[in-house]
C-alpha cells in the first residue's frame, strides 16, 4: 500500500512539481493550497505524512501544525520561504518533525521525508520490518496487518497500538503505558478509549473476538500480547 502524503502549500507550481516528483517515487500525493482545504483533506483522508508551508493565504501553517498535533502523531515536515531560525524553532517546539527552508533540492526533501517516516515506523518500539506471530503478520513499514495472508482493516491509531503491544509480546502493558507508547502522553484515569480500540483490534485479528487468544486482558493490570498463541492452539 502506497504511503499517502498531503502537501499544503499555496505555491501551485511548487506543489505540483513536488506531487509529480514524489508520485514517481511510489507515493500517493494529495495537494491543497489553503488552510481550509488542507484541514478538510486531513479530516476526510488517511495521510501518512504532511508537508506543510508556514505561510498560507488564509492562515498560518504553524496553526495547522498545532491543530494536527493535538490529536495525531502524523509526521510533519514544515517548509518556509523565510528560513529564519525562530520559525524553525517554533515549528519544532509545537510538534513538527523536521524543517526545510525554501528554496530546496527535491532530493533533500525526499531524504527528510523518508527519515521522518522511518522514525514514525520505529516510534512504538523499534519495529521497522514485518513482525510475524504464526498466522499473524504485522508489516510496520507498509502499515498493513494480515492474518493467513489476508489483509485486515485497522485505523492508523489501532495499528500503532497493535505494534506497541506486539513489540512487547509476553509483557503486561497497562493502559497508561500503551497511551504513552502510542501518543506520547499519559492516559487520564477515567479514559477507557484504549479498551474500545483493543476491542476493534480483536475483531480484526482474532478468530473469536469474544474469546481472544492473541490479546489477553489482565484484570487490574492491562493487556498482554500472547507471543505463542498460534503454536499453542489445539489441532
Amino acid at each position: 500500500m502506497a504511503e499517502q502524503i498531503l502537501i499544503i502549500d499555496d505555491d501551485v507550481k511548487l506543489a505540483e512539481m513536488l506531487g509529480e516528483y514524489l508520485g514517481e517515487r511510489g507515493y500517493e500525493v494529495m495537494v491543497s493550497h489553503t488552510v481550509a482545504a488542507g484541514l478538510a483533506t486531513l479530516d476526510r483522508c488517511r495521510c501518512d505524512a504532511l508537508i506543510l508551508d508556514v505561510m498560507l493565504p488564509d492562515g498560518d501553517g504553524l496553526d495547522i501544525c498545532r491543530r494536527v498535533r493535538s490529536d495525531s502523531d502524523i509526521p510533519i515536515l514544515m517548509l518556509t520561504a523565510r528560513g529564519e531560525e525562530t520559525d524553525r524553532i517554533v515549528g519544532l517546539e509545537i510538534g513538527a518533525d523536521d524543517y526545510l527552508p525554501k528554496p530546496f533540492n527535491p532530493r533533500e526533501l525526499l531524504a527528510r521525508l523518508k527519515a521522518i517516516l522511518r522514525r514514525r515506523a520505529g516510534a512504538t518500539g523499534g519495529a521497522r520490518h514485518a513482525l510475524r506471530f504464526g498466522r499473524l503478520e504485522i508489516d510496520a513499514a507498509a502499515r498493513v496487518v494480515r492474518v493467513d495472508g489476508e489483509e485486515r482493516s485497522l485505523t492508523s491509531y489501532q495499528f500503532d497500538l497493535l505494534v506497541a503491544m506486539a513489540c512487547h509480546a509476553g509483557r503486561v502493558m497497562s493502559r497508561e503505558a500503551l497511551m504513552e507508547k502510542v501518543r506520547g502522553e499519559e492516559l487520564e484515569a477515567f479514559d477507557r478509549s484504549i479498551d474500545v480500540h483493543v476491542s476493534r483490534i480483536r475483531a480484526a485479528i482474532e478468530d473469536d473476538p469474544k474469546r481472544p487468544r492473541r490479546i489477553l486482558t489482565i484484570r487490574g493490570a492491562g493487556y498482554v500480547f500472547a507471543r505463542k498463541q498460534d503454536e499453542e492452539r489445539s489441532p
